[in-house]
């Protein structure tokens, strides 16, 4: 949820195009100066001298293209801020103690039902912890004394109870009528009105098409169900990664990946009916609902891992054979792309790839969903005016992606000649082989 989506996206070749944010944030890739602040963190607090570690640690989490993390130094020690999505989370430290929260939702009742789900969630917690203020605010906070406090631990609290304040907010507003948000401690960037109803147009018209496909029943979902898990995965990896919706949406969506990948005895077909039925839940809210949900913001942490292009190649290895069958039996595009939605959305939602994969694959969903990003204002590019793919063009936004990074990575060389033009499916197929077989080292 940073600039940072914009600095791996391929560079448009129209300047007309608008230049929105695609992607969750992540914080995987440091710069050399960032590194240096964190060495200078470690070595500092090892000579007992903890604001000045901990002033070295906000260096080294700041983003500068964002302006992520702020503080100031006074007598009374070090006093800082720093943004998670829609929170603000601010800490004062000294010479003996830090202390660190965010205000989530003013309490006007304590009412049992959201008391228990918070001692619920504490128990998940490791640093931090949910409670209510003097002022009846609820809080999510983490303190320490400073001889404890290593730059090691605060990283790791402070990423547990910014990412918990960012999403806890929405979803505990949204269930529990007796909290009330707390303006001043949000942090949220407006986008247009057009963009949201987009995007909900969107949202909408991809849960149908899953609707479709489950009732039209070619295969059948009950004896063959492998297929549909993947396109409500992809489909939900896919909403996450280009609609980037907050609060309740994002929540059902995580919890679509949870019902599948959660081992337990169910089997394939009851959970693509749990699915459905979280899908639907998305559907039924009303289009001003799910408006509020869309916004821009800034963030600190990530939840993704840095990766390196091997993980990208075992996982095309591991997944792109598996469309053979529905290409054999001449299943609905909408199966035979499943999986190649599954692999490009996993890849985005689970990792931090490096940069040229990142690139090459938001290019894909430029070229898939071309229809989308030509309603958000993009320029299309990259088909004909009867809907066929453009091979010029694709091939000149590949040439150019793999000229943005050859600075970084110089053996990188996609090779186009396996493209296959033919069909969607089977573009998408060998465009992620050929994503496979760069060299990135």
């Amino acid at each position: 949820m940073s600039l940072i989506s914009r600095l791996f996206s391929p560079k448009s070749t129209k300047n007309s195009d608008p230049n929105l944010l695609f992607g969750r944030y992540s914080d995987a890739y440091k710069t050399e100066a960032q590194q240096a602040a964190w060495n200078r963190s470690l070595l500092l607090f090892e000579e007992k001298r903890p604001l000045d570690a901990y002033r070295e640690m906000l260096v080294f989490l700041r983003d500068e293209a964002v302006n992520n993390v702020t503080w100031t130094e006074d007598e009374k020690g070090l006093r800082f801020e720093f943004r998670q999505g829609s929170r603000r989370i601010t800490g004062h430290a000294n010479r003996d103690t830090i202390k660190v929260e965010s205000r989530i939702a003013w309490v006007d009742e304590h009412k049992v039902n959201f008391m228990r789900r918070l001692v619920e969630q504490n128990f998940k917690l490791r640093y931090s912890r949910f409670a209510l203020s003097p002022d009846n605010c609820l809080v999510i906070v983490f303190d320490s004394s400073t001889r404890d406090g290593s730059p090691y631990k605060l990283v790791q609290a402070f990423m547990e109870l910014a990412l918990n304040a960012d999403k806890q907010d929405d979803i505990l507003l949204e269930e529990f009528k007796a909290l009330r948000p707390v303006a001043e401690a949000m942090e949220i960037l407006p986008i247009p009105e057009n963009e949201r109803r987009v995007k909900v147009q969107y949202i909408r018209q991809e849960i149908q098409a899953i609707m479709d496909a489950l009732e039209k029943a070619q295969p059948d979902p009950n004896r063959y169900p492998g297929g549909y898990v993947y396109l409500m995965l992809g489909t939900a990896f896919r909403l996450d990664y280009l609609v980037r919706p907050e609060g309740y949406m994002m929540d059902v969506l995580e919890r679509v990946f949870k019902t599948y990948f959660t081992k337990d005895d169910k089997s394939p077909a009851v959970k693509v009916e749990a699915m459905k039925k979280l899908f639907l839940k998305i559907v039924d809210r009303p289009d001003e609902a799910l408006m509020t949900e869309l916004y821009d913001t800034v963030s600190t942490f990530g939840i993704n891992p840095a990766v390196g292009h091997d993980r990208i190649q075992s996982l095309m290895d591991a997944e792109l054979p598996k469309m053979e069958w529905h290409l054999e039996q001449k299943h609905g595009e909408s199966l035979q792309m499943a999986i190649i939605r599954y692999a490009m959305g996993y890849a985005l939602y689970h990792c931090a790839p490096p940069p040229p994969d990142r690139a090459y694959l938001h290019l894909l969903y430029r070229i898939t969903d071309y229809r989308f990003f030509q309603s958000l204002g993009y320029a299309e590019s990259y088909h004909t005016p009867e809907g066929g793919l453009k091979k010029s063009a694709i091939e000149a936004a590949i040439k150019e992606v793999a000229e943005q990074w050859r600075g970084q990575f110089k053996k990188i060389k996609p090779d186009t000649n396996g493209l296959d033009y033919s069909s969607l499916p089977l573009f998408a197929r060998s465009y992620l082989k050929m994503v496979r077989n760069l060299d990135l080292s």
